[in-house]
């Protein structure tokens, strides 16, 4: 009897390496050769909506910037790197190094895998964390297929997976780390292209045209995802143990979007107990049709408006 258990458990166990390898050869060819009408759950997007490619090449040769943007699509449309770059230093008399980081939909845990991987080579002495409430109501999927896809993919992007614990991270996991065994790749950064889209070295995405008419937002209340909370205190913790500066902004969104939300007070309330945080909406004077592309990113316009309030509100001096 216990030899037919030993049997019977060795048999699962040689099974199990068997069907194991043949899903990850057969989630490898399909990504490779089945076109994506027919693989729902493996979804391979090399570039991103916000040219995620470009930023995480060129992120890998920067060290030791002044400032680094964090946070979600907000971020890299957000803030222009060239204002910063431009920005006088009394002391130094030259501009700031900076590098935007942000990433689509990108929420306190993808986050967390970023500070992980590069906080210790970039070493800010000022961290701008874009908080758009939204992003604390999230799981977290979307962006960390773009980062799975994009970025490198080690421990930290496993770690995550396994959190997640879903079908379409864990084939994508699959199959970008064989493309990155191989030193594959469907698109190169010179060759991504986005439509009214230009890529800006340091991480910005400019907005080249835009037209937009503001639509009625429904009414909703935030429901804030209690992990997403967690790690967020953990980034602001290891971002003040390396002895940077943070500054939590909220940045623009249309008026009727921002007014959507029922519990906004409750989630200022919650922002300011985790540091100095800045909501940009009770500050700037933009107009939602002339300044914004859709309901919650601006365009160059509105982007160079909130910028330079940006300035004048948090003061930026190196130490």
């Amino acid at each position: 009897m216990r030899k037919e258990i030993i049997r019977f458990v060795k048999n699962i166990f040689v099974f199990s390496i068997f069907a194991l390898a043949f899903y990850i050869v057969a989630i490898c060819l399909a990504g490779d050769f089945v076109t994506s009408k027919f693989t729902k759950n493996l979804i391979y997007n090399p570039g991103g909506a916000g040219y995620s490619l470009n930023r995480f090449e060129e992120v890998k040769s920067v060290k030791n910037v002044d400032i680094l943007f964090l946070g979600s699509s907000h971020t890299y449309r957000g803030f222009d790197n060239r204002i910063f770059s431009n920005l006088p230093d009394r002391q130094a008399g030259n501009g700031f190094t900076n590098f935007n980081l942000g990433s689509s939909a990108q929420t306190p845990m993808q986050t967390k895998v970023l500070l992980d991987r590069y906080l210790s080579r970039l070493n800010p002495k000022i961290v701008i964390y874009e908080v758009y409430p939204i992003t604390f109501t999230l799981d977290g999927i979307e962006s960390a297929m773009d980062l799975i896809t994009n970025d490198q993919n080690d421990f930290a992007s496993l770690k995550m997976s396994l959190h997640y614990n879903h079908i379409k991270t864990y084939n994508l996991l699959i199959y970008s780390s064989y493309r990155q065994f191989f030193h594959q790749k469907n698109k190169t950064v010179g060759e991504i292209k986005i439509v009214n889209d230009r890529y800006i070295s340091g991480g910005f995405v400019e907005k080249i045209k835009s037209d937009f008419k503001p639509n009625p937002s429904k009414n909703q209340k935030l429901i804030f995802n209690k992990d997403q909370l967690i790690v967020f205190q953990k980034n602001i913790e290891s971002l003040i143990k390396n002895g940077t500066k943070v500054y939590l902004v909220q940045a623009p969104i249309t008026s009727d979007h921002y007014n959507s939300f029922s519990n906004r007070s409750e989630f200022d309330s919650l922002m300011n107990s985790y540091g100095e945080y800045h909501d940009f909406n009770k500050m700037v004077n933009l107009t939602d049709s002339l300044h914004f592309f859709d309901a919650h990113h601006l365009n160059q316009k509105g982007v160079e408006i909130f910028n330079k309030k940006l300035l004048e509100v948090i003061p930026f001096k190196r130490k």
